[in-house]
């Protein structure tokens, strides 16, 4: 318990494990360079509109959401879909198609055509990948699905989950659980039905059937909440420079408001970006830069779009809608913020969140946001039968936004393991290891304190 612990980064994976070590009495700090706490997760609410310009929701996959949420009494604040939020739609040919959620959804369905609908059938019957490691998510689906699944149904989903492509993506990396279904049970009907049981017996939920929640002032909340419990344990203005090893631990450099300081501690936590990790850590170890710096980050711009309600005369009756790359669209999907949760926007208004670029179209920062905004208001206004001008509209830039686990990301995690085992204490978190969404950081949050409090127990054995 007298160990000292630095955190880097003040981001929901930081402050998820700071919580954690305080909670259980270990000595911790956390360090952040900037005044604002949360890293993607932002919330503002201006001209009567909420807007959360990062994750805008979170799936509660893991119990230890409710154990947080439980501790820091946010019983109130926590709130959870709409059921009339439950449908999703798909663009096929300038039509919003509902995405079928049950079988006779399905054959019914027009999104997909007869042959593909067929082809369905053949998916328990084919057999295990030879190069799982190294195969996309394009590969993965075409071999099990076919093609028309792939184009109308993954590619949308993956550009709605990571901004991504599932021709670079991982599947071993970026879908785990996808990848598991075929190694353990050969096939993915059967090994959904095989592994309900499983996840019942962990107590975790499949991300198709968990809840999706959010907080009533947005999801800032959450880290400001646990930013509030840590107290004088976070310092914020905090700009970590560089690291260096010092006897048994680590030495900290930072700039704190135009002063230098420095601070000391027997663990380290980096729970910054990878791109920023590799400068603090910078002529550590070329390899441990170069697998840092490799890590793919798309821009990604997160547009919000207020309306008078009564101008909208698409039925507002689900979660949005994600647009295939055959679509040939300048936004990736849109999700209608004020039917999902609550306190979005007035009664009589509708909120709208559009996301644009991402590793579809990571050209978009070469683009002047005004004429970029332009042309996606005008496909999404003709999408959704918008006629009159929006009441709103606020925008935030992401030039590094989601982590990609591309092909060969396999590579990165293990270095990144093999790294922290030749340097006792040090340890590399957040949305690039493990996971990206707000469940898996907190998930992987408490499965790091639970490491590092083992091995803390292991070396006080040891020295008794």
């Amino acid at each position: 318990m007298s160990k000292k612990i630095v955190i880097l980064g003040a981001g929901i994976s930081g402050l998820a494990t700071a919580y954690f070590l305080a909670k259980n009495g270990f000595d911790v700090a956390v360090l952040e360079k900037k005044k604002e706490v949360g890293g993607s997760v932002e919330t503002i609410k201006e001209k009567g509109f909420l807007f959360d310009r990062g994750p805008n929701s979170g799936l509660e996959t893991t119990p230890v959401l409710s154990k947080i949420v439980s501790d820091l009494k946010l019983e109130d604040d926590l709130v959870y879909a709409n059921k009339e939020a439950s449908k999703r739609y798909i663009l096929r040919d300038n039509k919003l198609h509902p995405l079928p959620m049950n079988p006779a959804a399905f054959f019914k369905t027009k999104l997909f055509s007869s042959k593909a609908k067929t082809r369905l059938f053949a998916e328990p019957f084919i057999g295990r990948s030879k190069d799982g490691y190294y195969q996309s998510v394009a590969e993965f689906v075409k071999r099990r699905l076919g093609q028309e699944f792939l184009d109308y149904a993954i590619n949308p989903f993956v550009a709605g989950v990571y901004a991504g492509n599932p021709e670079e993506l991982s599947v071993k990396s970026s879908f785990p659980k996808l990848y598991e279904l075929e190694e353990k049970y050969g096939g993915l009907i059967v090994g959904t039905i095989k592994s309900i049981k499983e996840r019942r017996q962990r107590a975790e939920k499949s991300k198709q059937s968990a809840r999706l929640f959010s907080f009533v002032d947005g999801m800032q909340k959450l880290p400001n909440s646990i930013a509030a419990y840590l107290g004088e344990r976070l310092r914020t203005f905090c700009d970590a420079t560089s690291i260096e090893k010092k006897g048994n631990g680590y030495r900290i450099h930072y700039n704190n408001a135009g002063h230098l300081k420095e601070i000391d501690c027997d663990i380290l936590i980096s729970a910054v970006p990878a791109y920023i990790a590799s400068e603090i850590f910078n002529g550590w170890d070329e390899r441990l830069t170069e697998h840092l710096s490799a890590v793919y980050y798309p821009p990604v711009l997160v547009l919000m779009l207020g309306y008078n309600k009564e101008s909208v005369r698409q039925s507002l009756d689900g979660f949005g809608f994600l647009i295939p790359a055959k679509e040939r669209r300048s936004f990736l999907g849109a999700i209608w913020s004020s039917v999902i949760f609550p306190n979005r926007t007035d009664d009589d208004k509708a909120a709208f969140t559009l996301f644009v670029g991402g590793a579809r179209d990571p050209e978009i920062g070469n683009i002047d946001k005004e004429i970029l905004i332009k042309r996606v208001r005008a496909e999404f206004e003709k999408i959704m039968g918008i006629t009159e001008e929006p009441v709103y509209i606020g925008y935030r830039y992401w030039a590094k936004s989601i982590p990609q686990y591309n092909l060969g990301y396999i590579e990165h995690e293990r270095y990144f393991d093999e790294f922290e085992e030749r340097n006792p204490g040090l340890y590399f978190s957040g949305n690039y290891r493990g996971g990206i969404s707000i469940g898996d950081c907190l998930k992987n949050s408490e499965i790091l304190f639970k490491r590092i409090k083992s091995s803390i127990n292991e070396q006080l054995k040891m020295n008794n």
